[in-house]
């Protein structure tokens, strides 16, 4: 184990992968597991981290598998929500955690709500960031996007190496940096362009992140390649056949959802619609919904507000949970 900066660093052999896990706060404090988006790492997590050691809480922020430090397997069978969940449990275990509370970003969102719908008893609650939870759909995912038409991005990560040849046409930092700049609502290339050939890339820093940590970023993904995290995308009707014995199940656990009023898709994926006409609490019946100002990478773009909307939630909970 290795420490920077009040981070230590380690490893943890758990369900088949090594995941390289971050953590920061004293190691007897109650527990929450960070789990980042794409194209991220623990690192997206930093603020966070520092504001709920500050508080007397463990953070644990492990890079997901095929991101990072932690291992890629080479199928892209082994990326399915039943296995990323999995890492997710095993880590618990491997920690002797029998319950936790689980924040996540995006990808990590998703893992996180899953995490409640497969396992109830093992989080305290939970708080998602961009990504709400949706009820299983009719029929597959990609069936739900091919009306969108080839230029959407979750349909150009479908094919096999299609996406990686276009992001090895630009630097590592480039390929971030056109990420973490986006700021409009729907993520749609032209025809025949290819999404990041669309996607903008600013000359000046961005706001919310130093060069020197993008440079952190953009080392670990010019050493690890994108292809791990695209698989989460190409497994997305994969998971839509394996959760169908969750088809209409509902999240029990105490929810939060934090969102950023400019978010992608707050528009094009109707998820304004979705929390507004309350079916979002329908099913998730112990929800509260913060929407904040900012866009997609808000842990991050708008940290002391999220800190507040996380540290607000658990002392909530806390009282909550206290005997009267």
């Amino acid at each position: 184990m290795n420490e920077n900066g009040g981070v230590r660093h380690w490893h943890a052999d758990v369900n088949g992968v090594s995941l390289h896990v971050a953590e920061q706060g004293p190691a007897d404090g109650p527990a929450v597991l960070l789990l980042h988006g794409f194209p991220e790492l623990w690192l997206s997590w930093r603020h966070q981290m520092a504001a709920l050691a500050a508080r007397g809480f463990r953070a644990l922020a492990p890079d997901l598998r095929g991101f990072g430090d932690s291992s890629a397997p080479a199928d892209p069978a082994a990326y399915t929500i039943l296995h990323v969940v999995g890492d997710v449990v095993a880590l618990l275990d491997h920690l002797r955690l029998t319950k936790v509370v689980v924040v996540g970003h995006d990808l990590g969102g998703q893992a996180a709500w899953h995490l409640c719908l497969f396992r109830p008893d093992r989080v305290r609650a939970v708080v998602a960031l961009g990504v709400p939870f949706f009820p299983r759909s009719p029929g597959p995912v990609s069936e739900m996007f091919a009306a969108r038409g080839d230029g959407f991005y979750i349909t150009q990560y479908q094919e096999p190496g299609r996406t990686e040849r276009a992001f090895n046409r630009y630097a590592a930092a480039t390929v971030l940096k056109k990420f973490y700049s986006i700021k409009f609502d729907d993520l749609t290339a032209p025809p025949g362009v290819e999404i990041i050939d669309f996607l903008e890339s600013s000359s000046s820093p961005l706001p919310w992140m130093t060069e020197e940590e993008l440079g952190q970023y953009a080392e670990k993904f010019q050493k690890s390649g994108f292809t791990g995290p695209l698989n989460y995308y190409r497994m997305m009707d994969t998971n839509w056949m394996l959760t169908a014995p969750w088809h209409g199940a509902k999240i029990t656990v105490p929810a939060k959802f934090i969102g950023g009023e400019k978010d992608t898709g707050v528009q094009s994926f109707g998820i304004k619609h979705y929390i507004e006409s309350g079916a979002f609490k329908f099913s998730v019946p112990d929800l509260e919904v913060a929407i904040i100002e900012g866009h997609h990478y808000l842990q991050q773009e708008q940290a002391e507000r999220v800190n507040s909307e996380i540290l607000s939630f658990l002392d909530k909970l806390s009282g909550e949970e206290t005997p009267k």
